[in-house]
């Protein structure tokens, strides 16, 4: 499972003195970056492909304060995707310096065509890296159903 290990800084915090909401989906988003950096999906790669990543929706579940003080870790690993790659879902665990999971998070999203800001499969050299990597015990494939499973859509504002 890949891991990042963060300091959390004065900027981090939050009234209450402990992280504060967009501090963890920052530590999320860094360390998804880094994972996917790591198995081949840079800056350099998108921009040859010409998509970028876009988030349907990311979910926290707090189970203890993280302060500052000391480190944290958080992982990442994959929990779903679709056959042709253009959904992924992701999970990420904050533990503690004692290896307490102190919050949960989870994610999916979509690659993104930049030119015409549509969902797009992945290309074939990049969907064989993200098949090889190693899956979450509970992986789902994912569908274009799964991305309103949680029973929200649209509403647009009638005059």
């Amino acid at each position: 499972m890949y891991k990042k290990e963060f300091d959390v800084r004065w900027s981090d915090i939050d009234a209450n003195r402990h992280l504060a909401n967009s501090a963890y989906q920052n530590f999320m988003s860094h360390t998804r970056m880094g994972y996917l950096i790591e198995m081949g999906f840079g800056q350099r790669e998108m921009h040859e492909h010409n998509i970028g990543p876009v988030i349907f929706n990311e979910n926290i579940f707090y189970f203890k304060e993280v302060h500052q003080g000391r480190p944290i870790t958080v992982t990442c690993e994959l929990i779903g995707l679709s056959e042709d790659g253009s959904l992924f879902s992701f999970r990420h665990n904050f533990y503690d310096h004692k290896g307490r999971n102190l919050t949960r998070g989870t994610m999916m999203g979509a690659w993104m065509d930049l030119s015409s800001r549509r969902m797009t499969a992945l290309p074939d050299e990049l969907l064989q890296k993200i098949n090889n990597v190693e899956r979450a015990d509970d992986f789902k494939w994912l569908t274009r159903e799964d991305t309103r499973s949680h029973g929200q859509a649209p509403n647009d504002l009638i005059s």
